[in-house]
């Protein structure tokens, strides 16, 4: 729609013309319970009335702007007490307002809102469970105007009012705490100045939990936060509000020790919400999350880390983000980059969770080794034109790549420096607006330190480094010289400065690989020597950014890659371990290593692995080995590798252990042979038993899964499952397993209801295409490239853009692996040079992960 995209410019152009005080809205969302067989292609949108006054100056006289609102009518607009015509002010966008004069005014907009199926402004969702309906609003970047009318930028900061009308049995939340509820009409205090994308409405029959944390400070004072958690009722009986709590507790007494700024929100609630698009949203004193984070069956201590983090990370954001806020996208960083790293800073200092870095170095990381060399790679400081380069800036390098440089940050000025930079940029900018400068100048006062050319060199420009060590002996077997190799891509030639450890490792008199010798040194330039290790006996293992200390990818000398191959295993260490795999991963995935090889290295020393995330991590990558990087002609003999290999450890585990469950989890995603499959449904039916593998629901669909897309059970046996699940997450299941069946028609009917219709909401688009894509399929799937590059112009105009990401990240044909698909998304690239950048930028990524995963069959092709 013209106008729904705001640039840059224009949103620059509108803070230099604009204060604004204040909003009041008010909205009526008693309609979310209506006809539930609506039909919305007969009779429209379901709309909710939503009047917003906005009270707000200019600095000038003569000039005109513009109000932002999507929606789809408007009954009415006041502007200083005369009545605008609607039908010529809105556009669908925007409200014009034309020759302001200079001085305050009052804008009210009484408007008809639409609910969102796509998570995208105020979402409304069924239960299928029991018909109940629930509703909550996410914004980011810029969908509160789906919601109400604003000026839709993160520098127009302003308090806010909500007054909500819902039905008499609900309960509603939203950023401030109720004031009063007389009915069915919710009122709620005046927020503090934040930013459209923050604010909240959450609005049902949630089941609601609450606490309560308080502080005393050194001067005496006492802050008392009221907390609270909130799931659908279905979740009710799997949600541990407690260990909730005890995550939010312990953050908040980390975050006050470290930040001298008591958190300024008030009252402290989280959302687990259905159908979420995200991991999380920082709404200050109401934060927001995918109820995946309820868990309904067994989970590994990787998943209570994971929910840990995110919390963390969201309570970060309150300070870093909500309190001092960027100004544009461009410095998104300054929320993101921040909050992923004192999410696992608050986790390692706070929590049970002590070895979250290794979690970091391992998972999040590879986002960002991934992120920074696609073609699409930016400085971690983005050029963002506009909103639809700011929605898909939210990736591996603004968070993870932040987060890494960050870290590499601390260790360069000193953790103390850094945290007294954190606290004179809240106390400076509270409430305000700021940019990279800002940061830098605290930082540049507190470490002494001219912060510009690390500046430069980090944040301002793209790509990732390599660092190869190369070491001599002399003839009694010590190192003479051992010096890093620092490279860096043609396309992004920068050498960085990195502050590095360097660990050597041999074997000890039980076999075990441990660490005998690390210096810390400051790499710059294409080689610095590391004079400290001069002297040294032999290693066995060369480790370059021991301790992950930087953001760099690690190569490794022949001697020290021959002992890996041989010795992995005996590593002690796990970051020392998680790190070398994670090097493998990388040189498996730049061509440098065979895929055969990678996946013989898990088969041999994944069952060793102690760091369950890690564990996970490894069976993700090998996964994608199989299915991108090895050769097709070897695809079936891995596969089967894989399978024996997964079942021998599942068998090996200790039983009922997280260890087991993830080795189970395993094997059903690689199953192959008809052998395989008896055992899974056996294990369903009660036929076949495991000792200590509890099969419980989840991991019922986890078994259910494979058999389906291999014809081994039929649309019977999922509708079975069904109705033993008769649930939100059931349906989402049962979606994406009629979707994987191996079928002409069904492949067509999956297309068509993600492609050609938009009834399905976001969570079953997304369940789809989960199924619609299979490794097992490549030969069916083969007529659906042609026409993917036929639809996904049309499907990015015409669908929000959060489905249409989906769609064409999701349907990319990376499984037709050959050159003709290169070629055919080449000439598709050539031939729609004007089409919208956002849209491009999504098939060249695609493009480039093809690609790559091109050369590594070559490599792995002649191994």
């Amino acid at each position: 729609m013209p106008g729904e995209n705001l640039s840059r410019d224009e949103a620059r152009e509108r803070a230099e013309l604009l204060t604004v005080d204040g909003y009041d809205v008010e909205l009526d969302v008693r309609s979310a319970v209506g006809d539930p067989g609506r039909d919305e292609r007969a009779h429209g949108p379901l709309t909710f009335r939503s009047v917003t006054t906005i009270r707000f100056r200019t600095r000038r006289g003569g000039a005109s702007t513009f109000a932002d609102l999507i929606a789809p009518s408007v009954s009415a607009v006041t502007l200083d007490g005369a009545e605008l015509d609607p039908a010529a002010v809105f556009d669908g966008a925007r409200v014009t307002l034309a020759d302001l004069s200079e001085g305050e005014h009052v804008l009210v907009v009484d408007a008809q809102c639409a609910y969102s199926r796509t998570g995208e402004g105020m979402h409304r969702f069924v239960d299928p469970e029991d018909g109940e309906v629930y509703l909550y609003t996410q914004y980011e970047p810029a969908d509160a105007r789906r919601v109400f009318a604003n000026f839709e930028q993160p520098d127009l900061k302003a308090p806010y009012r909500f007054r909500v009308t819902a039905p008499a049995e609900w309960t509603v939340w939203s950023n401030g705490a109720e004031e009063s509820r007389e009915g069915g009409v919710w009122r709620f205090a005046e927020t503090k100045p934040i930013s459209t994308y923050i604010t909240a409405v959450v609005a049902g029959p949630y089941h609601y939990v609450t606490d309560s944390y308080s502080r005393t400070f050194e001067d005496g004072t006492t802050l008392e936060i009221p907390l609270g958690a909130m799931c659908r009722k279905g979740l009710a009986k799997h949600f541990d509000a407690d260990d909730v709590f005890l995550i939010t507790k312990q953050g908040l007494d980390f975050f006050h020790d470290n930040f001298d700024y008591p958190y300024p929100f008030g009252k402290y609630d989280q959302a687990f919400v259905p159908e979420y698009n995200l991991g999380a949203m920082e709404n200050p004193g109401c934060v927001t999350f995918r109820e995946e984070y309820i868990f309904r069956g067994k989970v590994t201590q990787a998943a209570y880390e994971g929910r840990a983090n995110v919390i963390l990370h969201e309570m970060a954001h309150m300070w870093f983000g909500d309190l001092v806020t960027m100004g544009w996208w461009d410095d998104l960083w300054l929320k993101e980059s921040f909050a992923d790293f004192m999410g696992v800073f608050a986790m390692t200092g706070a929590t049970r969770f002590e070895d979250g870095w290794i979690t970091f170095a391992n998972n999040r990381k590879s986002w960002a080794y991934r992120a920074d060399q696609l073609p699409s790679t930016h400085p971690i400081t983005a050029d963002i034109r506009d909103l639809e380069d700011a929605k898909l800036n939210f990736d591996g390098i603004t968070y993870a790549k932040g987060a890494s440089v960050l870290k590499q940050l601390v260790a360069y000025v000193g953790r103390e420096a850094f945290l007294e930079g954190a606290r004179r940029y809240f106390k400076k900018h509270a409430y305000g607006n700021t940019t990279l400068g800002d940061l830098l100048s605290v930082l540049s006062e507190t470490s002494g330190r001219d912060m510009t050319a690390w500046s430069r060199s980090w944040l301002q420009t793209a790509g990732v480094n390599s660092m190869t060590p190369v070491a001599t002996y002399d003839a009694a077997g010590r190192i003479t010289e051992l010096a890093v190799l620092q490279e860096a891509a043609e396309s992004h030639p920068e050498l960085r400065p990195h502050r590095v450890a360097v660990g050597l490792y041999r074997r000890d008199a039980e076999g075990a690989l441990v660490r005998y010798a690390r210096a810390e040194a400051d790499v710059s330039g294409p080689r610095t020597v590391i004079g400290e290790l001069a002297g040294a006996e032999r290693p066995e293992l060369i480790l370059v950014n021991d301790d992950d200390l930087t953001y760099c990818k690690v190569r490794f000398d022949e001697v020290s890659l021959a002992t890996l191959r041989a010795h992995l295993g005996d590593i002690t260490d796990p970051l020392a371990r998680a790190l070398c795999w994670s090097a493998l991963w990388n040189l498996t995935r730049d061509g440098l290593m065979p895929a055969r090889d990678f996946v013989s290295l898990v088969l041999a020393f994944a069952g060793r692995e102690t760091d369950i995330g890690v564990l996970q991590m490894l069976h993700a990558w090998t996964r994608g080995a199989l299915t991108h990087y090895a050769a097709p002609a070897w695809r079936e003999e891995g596969g089967r590798a894989l399978a024996e290999g997964a079942l021998g450890e599942l068998r090996l585990a200790e039983p009922g252990s997280e260890h087991q469950l993830a080795w189970a989890r395993f094997f059903a995603s690689v199953a192959a042979s008809d052998t395989d499959f008896q055992l899974l449904s056996g294990l369903l039916d009660g036929s076949a038993r495991i000792d200590g593998l509890d099969v419980d629901q989840e991991l019922r669909w986890a078994f259910l899964s494979p058999l389906v897309s291999h014809l081994v059970a039929d649309e019977a046996a999922v509708d079975a499952e069904l109705a033993r699940d008769d649930t939100a997450s059931g349906e989402r299941h049962r979606v994406r397993c009629l979707a994987s069946r191996p079928s002409a028609e069904v492949k067509a009917r999956a297309w068509a209801d993600v492609v050609e219709s938009d009834a399905l909401s976001n969570a079953l688009v997304e369940a789809t295409i989960a199924g619609f894509e299979q490794s097992s399929q490549r030969e069916l799937l083969a007529p659906y490239a042609e026409r993917y590059f036929e639809a996904i112009e049309r499907v990015w105009a015409d669908r929000s853009i959060q489905i249409g990401m989906a769609v064409v990240r999701g349907l990319f044909p990376s499984l037709q692996d050959d050159p003709a698909t290169l070629e055919a998304t080449d000439a598709w690239l050539e031939s729609h040079a004007d089409a919208a950048p956002a849209l491009r930028r999504l098939v060249l990524e695609s493009r480039d992960d093809l690609a790559r995963a091109l050369r590594a069959q070559a490599v792995d092709s002649v191994a």
